[in-house]
């Protein structure tokens, strides 16, 4: 974190949200919406944690503004996006998400803002940057192993590539918790991939260049405990910050 005198300033990470028909009070209307497992990340990690709505439209003037992103799970990625027909498995499509995230994408890599992708994040990074997906890995694996249960997790153990930066914040081995029935097929020019399930799913990737830029198909804030990836997330964002406001 970056000291102002003797305060830590604490940097602040912008957390996408999702809009969904939400039942509170006496009140169910449409409401922009997120796990508060992610606020308990951030806020663990030593990070502020600021929810950014879908609104369809990604500014620089709200990047400037951040110090890092999380690009967080949910809904599949339109396949249109990469090309390809919709498969029978998939599941809804939100058409706001995706334009504000893929937009934000764009602004936030280039200012240089550290990201954290998560599941979903780690599908849109790859598809924005020229890949695709698997559409439905029980087709083409034979099992769900990592679909998890309706609102649930399975856990997984994977293997990270040595030398790679998630191997460096979480070593070699890794029990994760999972949630998804789609994953990287084609990986993108300009991604790496950094960890892998025992069947070969890409379970981790990260950018051969520039800023900070670390996907991970798992779902870390489901275990409140660990806060590694989050961490180095928040690291990353207090030394950019520093070197923005030099």
């Amino acid at each position: 974190m970056v000291s102002n005198g003797s305060e830590e300033i604490r940097p602040v990470i912008g957390l996408p949200t999702y809009l969904e028909q939400a039942r509170f009070g006496t009140w169910e209307v449409p409401s922009a919406v997120l796990p508060h497992n992610y606020v308990t990340m951030v806020e663990r990690a030593g990070g502020i944690p600021v929810l950014l709505p879908p609104t369809g439209v990604a500014r620089a003037e709200l990047v400037d503004r951040l110090d890092a992103l999380v690009l967080t799970g949910g809904a599949d990625v339109d396949p249109a996006r990469y090309g390809a027909p919709p498969d029978t498995a998939l599941g809804p499509l939100r058409a706001d998400r995706d334009d504000s995230e893929f937009a934000l994408l764009t602004l936030a890599r280039a200012a240089g803002l550290p990201i954290l992708a998560i599941c979903r994040g780690l599908q849109l990074v790859n598809v924005a940057f020229g890949g695709t997906l698997i559409q439905h890995l029980p087709d083409l694996l034979g099992h769900d192993h990592h679909s998890g249960t309706p609102g649930g997790f399975l856990p997984n153990r994977v293997t990270t590539v040595p030398d790679s930066l998630v191997a460096t914040i979480a070593g070699p081995e890794v029990e994760v918790n999972c949630h998804h029935h789609q994953a990287v097929a084609i990986l993108a020019e300009g991604l790496v991939a950094t960890a892998h399930a025992a069947d070969g799913t890409i379970e981790a990737a990260e950018a051969t260049g520039g800023s900070f830029l670390l996907g991970v198909q798992w779902h870390p804030e489901a275990d409140a405990t660990d806060v590694r990836l989050m961490r180095a997330l928040v690291e990353a964002a207090a030394s950019y910050r520093k070197e923005r406001d030099s």
